[in-house]
Formats: structure tokens, sequence, C-alpha cells
């Protein structure tokens, strides 16, 4: 597995990354392949320490966040939510797909804050999988989002998933 470790407002010691990475390492046994990539980010903001860790592993992603006063329990905190995620990411998928749950392209938005005078401070690319909207809702589940841009298997068509305010689902389908 290839760790990196990034940080924000923060320094990172070494004894934290020694640590970071004998922990994370042990998720590897979850993976048959060595192409597994885990990213964790040590933030500061104001009061608190957040940590946040993301699994990439052939394209299907998994992550976890923790904040505390403390970045040592914050990645006790993670680890456990990140096991209970891939073995419902692996059951759910296995059972439906046989094992190919983890061979499709990327489908990972990271959710940005929007105001009114804001701008783009970040910008994300990534391959669309032809999906049905069943499969887009368990997808936009397991990331916990509350949007999903896919593509629509049967139509070819680029669609969006999203939670309403109601706790309902909507769905945007371009008209041309």
């Amino acid at each position: 597995m290839k760790i990196e470790i990034t940080s924000r407002n923060c320094t990172v010691s070494d004894h934290l990354k020694e640590i970071t990475e004998l922990k994370i390492g042990k998720l590897d046994k979850y993976f048959e392949n060595s192409d597994t990539k885990a990213k964790v980010s040590f933030k500061k903001e104001s009061q608190s320490l957040t940590t946040e860790v993301m699994l990439d592993y052939a394209g299907k992603f998994v992550r976890a966040t923790a904040s505390s006063d403390n970045f040592y329990d914050n990645l006790d905190a993670v680890l456990p939510k990140l096991e209970g995620q891939i073995r419902k990411y692996r059951t759910r998928f296995d059972k439906s797909s046989k094992n190919a749950a983890y061979r499709d392209a990327a489908m990972f938005f990271e959710k940005e804050n929007a105001k009114s005078d804001s701008k783009v401070v970040k910008e994300k690319k990534f391959v669309l999988k032809p999906m049905t909207v069943t499969e887009a809702i368990e997808e936009m589940d397991l990331l916990g989002h509350s949007f999903f841009v896919f593509l629509e298997a049967k139509s070819n068509t680029v669609q969006v998933l999203y939670k309403r305010n109601d706790g309902d689902l909507g769905l945007i389908e371009p008209e041309f």
C-alpha cells in the first residue's frame, strides 16, 4: 500500500508518520493487490485537529474523518470506520458483481463550500463510469456525499443525483 501523508496548518512529526504508516498499513489485508493508495491528511482548524483518510483501490474510494484535540486519537477513531466501510463495500459489491467492485474508474467527489462571493479553489477530474440510477444511489450512499455525478448506462447521458432537504433523492437529467 502506498501511503501519502499531507498536513495543513500544522507539522507532522516523524513519530506520527511512523504510527500512521503502521496503522494504515494494517488495512492492506483487505486488498489483494498492492496498487492500493492511502491519502492521510492532518489539518489544524481553529481549536480542533482533523484527520482524514481516503483509500483508493482500483478507482473505488473509501473515506473517513475524525476530529479531536489529538492526531493519535483521530487515527484510532478513523481505522474502525474505514474497516467497516471496506467490509460493507466489499460485501455489497461482491454479491452483485462477483469481486468486480474494485475494478472500475474513479468516482470521488469532494464536497465544496458554496458562498455568494465564492471562487473556485479546487478542481477535480474523474472518469465517468456507466451505471444505473440504483448503482449511483449506492455509490453516493457509500461516499456519504449529498450529490453524485454519473453516466447513465441506458441513455449514455451525464446525470446528477442529489439529496433533497426533505431527505428524499432528486435526479437531474439533461435535455438536448
